[in-house]
């Protein structure tokens, strides 16, 4: 096959970041962050700008690969789903073919990416992207594919860990359950907008088969949980008073979250889902940061 096949014009290139909502990768790179520079900061005490970049390349690239399979395989879903049916693969702003491409260039990109930090990234680079496949077939055979998609958003703190030290780290994976957790517990929020559509369709979720409260409760369950794992993470780590200064802003803006979506009032369900998170993670992020360069590591 030809280097032309791969070839996609630049408007395309736009239409697809537009697809694959690049500026939402915002929600899982602030943890990554955090423990890669946890472990560096446990190693040597040095940022080392050149793994914290092929980290980047390799987050971005796994979510890019990740959400345009999520929209190719849904394409079908989306397109009888009202709130969806604006989506680029279904109007045709993004052919088909481009979205192929696109994710499989992603997918290029994170494993060459995984080749470069270390042996151990590269041979666990497979399993990290499995869960990335396998969670929008989820919605077909299970009420739970919010559990599949924070079991895959539970990879990045864990891989960043790797990428750095190349050894497994029980610290990490308390912070990447911390990640999947909350991420599954902002999925059952953001799925109580489609009820209705994923109840006409057959399409299956908490929200569509246990209501909308149900689902609302579960989400506060999910935050709480999330909150524990993090200051769990926080004692793992010797974490100072940066980090938990930074955890009591997260736990006000889980609070915040779930004061404005109520089972009866939706309208702010946008607020709570994309400003809300985003918030979360960027805040704890620079509260981690923080901390630990006043423990000692040079940036």
């Amino acid at each position: 096959m030809t280097t032309a096949a791969f070839e996609v014009p630049p408007g395309k290139v736009k239409a697809f970041l537009r697809l694959v909502m690049i500026e939402h990768s915002v929600f899982a790179l602030p943890f990554a962050y955090i423990a890669a520079l946890s472990a560096m900061f446990l190693a040597d005490g040095r940022v080392h700008w050149g793994e914290l970049f092929v980290v980047t390349v390799c987050m971005v690239g796994l979510r890019t690969f990740a959400m345009a399979a999520n929209r190719i395989i849904d394409r079908e879903i989306d397109a009888r789903n009202p709130r969806t049916a604006g989506r680029e693969l279904v109007t045709g702003a993004v052919s088909l073919r481009t979205a192929y491409i696109g994710s499989a260039v992603a997918l290029i990109v994170f494993l060459g990416a995984a080749a470069l930090l270390n042996p151990l990234c590269l041979a666990l680079a497979p399993v990290a992207v499995v869960p990335m496949v396998v969670y929008p077939y989820g919605k077909r055979f299970t009420d739970f594919p919010h559990a599949i998609l924070g079991l895959a958003q539970a990879a990045g703190p864990i891989g960043a860990w790797l990428a750095v030290t190349g050894t497994w780290s029980w610290d990490a994976v308390v912070l990447g359950l911390a990640v999947g957790v909350w991420i599954g517990g902002f999925d059952l929020i953001f799925g109580c907008q489609d009820v209705a559509a994923d109840r006409a369709e057959g399409v299956r979720s908490v929200p569509a088969r246990f209501g909308i409260p149900a689902a609302l409760y579960g989400a506060r369950a999910c935050h709480a949980v999330t909150v524990g794992l993090l200051a769990w993470y926080a004692v793992l780590t010797d974490a100072g008073p940066a980090f938990w200064v930074g955890l009591a802003v997260v736990v006000g803006a889980f609070l915040y979250e779930h004061s404005i979506v109520k089972p009866g009032d939706l309208s702010r369900l946008n607020r709570a889902f994309f400003t809300t998170n985003g918030f979360v993670g960027i805040s704890l992020f620079a509260f981690a940061l923080v901390d630990l360069v006043l423990r000692g590591l040079t940036v």
